[in-house]
């Protein structure tokens, strides 16, 4: 039997969010993990990612899903 990985999308707004909440301090990552259904390790990622290149880095990434979403349509458009 094969599985097939899932790959959730979450977009720039959700991620800031998260760790905006993070760095608040309220909350442990691995409350605001569970709570949101994200890996605590995805979370910590984005946070590194956050404070060496800032807000940009998720823009970029939201703009590249973006476009790879807009090929898919148009290939399925195609036929």
């Amino acid at each position: 039997m094969m599985f097939q990985k899932l790959e959730r999308r979450y977009t720039a707004r959700f991620k800031f969010h998260l760790i905006s909440e993070v760095l608040r301090g309220s909350n442990s990552i691995h409350q605001i993990a569970r709570f949101y259904g994200v890996h605590p390790i995805t979370i910590s990622h984005w946070k590194r990612k956050f404070m060496e290149k800032g807000a940009e880095h998720f823009e970029h990434q939201a703009t590249i899903h973006e476009f790879e979403r807009k090929t898919r349509e148009l290939k399925r458009l195609i036929g």
